[in-house]
């Protein structure tokens, strides 16, 4: 008896020597694709598969994008400027008179989130679409707080730009609450301002303000997004909870129209 001739290969394919060329050519070009490798060693894709994923234990990821690439210089100064704070932080104090600001933008959330807005459809139904986010009218909202909470906050009006000017008059209400807070810390000059590298905060009238003032200011190396806390600790729980809210009252809202209905 003779088997009849059929597309494919034989098992055996996954042999010890067929695992080493596939690391080979591997090592040679990593973006190579499973087909490729599978043409040039004459083997199945599937084996080509198992070998890369089971013997090899190696995946495919995509290059995940940065939005800038730190030059030798900038990584040092970023070393240089994080030793010079642990060995400020040595001091408990230190990091409680630390007082941060921050922007971010205002989006107009949908009031329902992704598993609030799932409905049941045919299986040959299109899948539902539905807006990530959209702006709203309040573009922009500017906060700045310590280890105790948020001491001020201000929303930037829509069109205005937050350039060198209007950044010192926030500064200015900045001072103002400071003051009614926290006397005893105005007055002594003992917290620094942590801002990052923003065009309006680095202007020449701005650090003049600051000096006249006596405020010191933190040094914030170029690029450096973990030196700002805003964007991990504080936006998004301000976010969740102003999503939250408005879905508070659109349910509220619902109800009184379905009362009146």
């Amino acid at each position: 008896m003779k088997d009849e001739a059929r597309i494919g290969h034989p098992s055996t394919a996954r042999t010890d020597e067929n695992v080493e060329s596939v690391h080979r050519l591997l090592t040679e070009d990593r973006h190579t694709t499973l087909q490729m490798i599978a043409d040039r060693l004459n083997i199945g894709k599937e084996t080509v598969r198992r070998i890369v994923t089971e013997d090899l234990g190696k995946r495919k990821m995509c290059a995940r994008f940065v939005p800038y690439t730190l030059t030798t210089e900038q990584k040092q100064e970023c070393v240089v400027y994080c030793q010079d704070l642990l060995l400020m932080g040595q001091d408990e104090c230190f990091w409680e008179n630390i007082i941060t600001g921050d922007e971010t933008w205002c989006f107009a959330y949908d009031t329902a989130t992704k598993q609030q807005s799932a409905e049941w459809m045919w299986q040959n139904s299109p899948k539902p679409k539905k807006l990530r986010f959209q702006k709203s009218r309040v573009k922009m909202i500017i906060v700045f707080f310590d280890a105790e909470g948020v001491i001020h906050r201000e929303f930037v009006p829509e069109g205005k730009k937050v350039n060198a000017e209007f950044y010192m008059g926030v500064l200015d209400q900045l001072l103002k609450r400071i003051r009614q807070v926290s006397t005893a810390i105005f007055h002594s000059n003992e917290w620094f301002l942590l801002h990052d590298n923003a065009p309006s905060h680095n202007a020449a009238i701005v650090k003049k303000f600051l000096v006249n003032r006596n405020v010191a200011a933190l040094h914030h190396p170029p690029y450096s997004p973990d030196l700002a806390p805003a964007d991990y600790f504080l936006f998004p729980k301000l976010k969740f909870s102003l999503n939250i809210a408005a879905f508070s009252n659109s349910g509220r809202n619902s109800v009184c129209s379905d009362k009146g209905a």
